[in-house]
């Protein structure tokens, strides 16, 4: 008998968006909230909503946040 490995994929927060590092449509995938990384090439960016959904590659101040951040959001 074949064993299933499942898995659970409706509680991640995927989005299709413009990723600016390797200038593709591509799937992003959440790391924290606001915080997507992108499956195509890997970048990280940031959501930034104004009128319009867009993601912007992530300053180093972001990428600050993050590291000191980043943990105690997944919670």
């Amino acid at each position: 008998m074949t064993k299933r490995l499942g898995f659970n994929f409706h509680n991640i927060d995927t989005v299709v968006g413009h990723c600016h590092q390797c200038d593709e449509e591509s799937i992003l995938v959440a790391i924290v909230t606001e915080y997507y990384r992108c499956t195509n090439c890997g970048a990280d960016t940031k959501q930034h909503i104004n009128g319009k959904i867009s993601y912007i590659r992530l300053s180093e101040s972001d990428k600050e946040w993050l590291r000191k951040n980043g943990r105690e959001e997944k919670r």
